[in-house]
């Protein structure tokens, strides 16, 4: 009797040479096959005529604890059984990596789920962080936001890196990683708050109240008689109106302003406990 030899199985990825190359279903993703389990043909089992030994069995021995009749299961490597989403590669792990784009007034969060094999999760923590810091800075709510969503990607980022490479022969192909993000130009984006704030500081302290004027300062309303907002101003500005010629703590009676020489309004305040009177003249 003659029999066919065995054919090879066939390629579960047609038209991709050597089995290389995106899944035909994205992002779709399936657990790896387990090996098909073959039977052996049962045989007639027949015993021993009077006299004869018994039959012995070769290759065939117990370890101490295990059931008999059972075969012996190899442990299988963490994070195999789970493949990569995007190329189908494996070992992989299951993880969130998180964006973030402000809109002035609007803010919108975005995510990419799992699982990730190394090179395709290193590869979207670069690109979604990437993108938050060329999209992420503009609103004041997402001033906040975004520097908390970057950091958020530590997370996920260093699971990658405790990943091993993917196993090759995978059914798809996995993403390109680029460039690390110091070497990206996005990186310089991380100045953009740091700039925001050094100018808010250097504006405060430009500006100075009313209460921080003294004897000689000048001084300018930029409100009204009625409601007045009288901040401080270098004398030699076009916005200096008038000059300090006396100050009074604890009053607001604009009437001790008469003692001093070149005395023409008053501005006084008091909020709260704190109370003064400035004493002002012409420039």
């Amino acid at each position: 009797m003659t029999t066919s030899p065995p054919q090879p199985p066939q390629n579960p990825y047609p038209n991709q040479p050597g089995g290389y190359g995106p899944p035909e279903q994205f992002p779709q993703y399936t657990q790896p096959q387990q090996p098909q389990q073959y039977q052996q043909a049962p045989h007639q089992q027949t015993f021993p005529q009077p006299g004869q030994p018994l039959p012995q069995q070769q290759g065939q021995f117990q370890q101490p604890g295990q059931p008999q009749g059972q075969p012996q299961q190899q442990p299988m490597p963490q994070g195999a059984a789970v493949q990569c989403r995007f190329c189908g590669g494996f070992p992989a792990v299951q993880a969130t990596v998180r964006g973030h784009q402000g809109m002035i007034v609007v803010m919108r969060f975005l995510k990419l789920q799992g699982p990730f094999c190394r090179t395709c999760g290193i590869a979207t923590v670069r690109d979604m962080t990437s993108k938050s810091l060329w999209q992420g800075w503009w609103g004041i709510g997402s001033m906040i936001v975004n520097p908390i969503t970057m950091l958020m990607n530590l997370e996920p980022w260093s699971k990658f890196r405790k990943l091993p490479e993917p196993a090759p022969g995978a059914p798809g192909r996995p993403m390109n990683p680029g460039k690390p993000l110091l070497q990206r130009p996005a990186i310089a984006m991380l100045l953009l708050p740091i700039a925001l704030l050094v100018a808010i500081v250097a504006i405060n302290l430009t500006i100075t109240t009313a209460s921080d004027a003294t004897v000689g300062s000048c001084v300018v309303n930029k409100g009204t008689s009625t409601t007045p907002d009288v901040k401080v101003v270098d004398c030699a500005s076009s916005e200096a109106e008038y000059k300090v010629v006396g100050k009074l703590d604890d009053t607001v009676d604009d009437t001790k302003c008469e003692q001093f020489p070149g005395y023409e309004a008053a501005y006084t305040s008091e909020v709260g406990s704190q109370r003064y009177t400035l004493c002002l003249g012409p420039i």
